[in-house]
């Protein structure tokens, strides 16, 4: 099975629990811990997502950013509605899903838009921008280190040392 199929499953498995439909990226890297994840959050972030950049030549209309690191499924891709008794078995299936194992990278994504680069972090939350690209590296390592001080990157998933994976988004014309 494709991976956007599995990561649609988990999202229509995970999402369907909440009432409006809603799921972060995290979330669903959890429960999907045969496929890659980086693999899971391009698809969630860039692939999958009507308002996304369109950095891809193959797309599919399956989520929507509602705002930073929340996202939705459409309604296009939500299952018909159920018994109460499949909803309930869903949210047991998803309590008892095993932890996903911890990861070494934080990821991030910077674009550039009026002589300012501005990177977001996609595992934690970080946001920050420079005048230069080394500036907003630079910047973007300072804020994820105090942002991890607190010694809280376990509980994030993360498991030191931690690598940066920084991906650059700008448009050709």
């Amino acid at each position: 099975m494709a991976a956007h199929h599995n990561i649609l499953e988990a999202v229509r498995r995970i999402a369907g629990a909440r009432a409006d439909w809603s799921f972060t990226p995290a979330e669903i890297v959890r429960a999907l811990p045969h496929l890659n994840a980086g693999t899971v959050r391009t698809h969630i972030t860039s692939r999958c997502c009507v308002n996304a950049p369109k950095n891809h030549p193959h797309r599919w209309d399956y989520f929507e950013r509602l705002q930073r690191g929340r996202y939705q499924l459409t309604r296009r891709w939500r299952p018909r509605k159920r018994s109460a008794s499949v909803a309930h078995e869903r949210r047991a299936a998803y309590r008892t899903a095993p932890a996903a194992a911890p990861r070494r990278t934080i990821h991030a994504a910077i674009t550039r838009s009026d002589g300012w680069y501005s990177a977001e972090c996609l595992e934690v939350a970080v946001v920050t921008q420079g005048r230069t690209l080394d500036e907003t590296v630079a910047n973007l390592r300072d804020a994820i280190a105090l942002h991890l001080e607190d010694g809280d990157d376990s509980a994030l998933g993360l498991l030191p040392p931690l690598a940066l994976h920084v991906t650059f988004e700008d448009a050709v014309m």
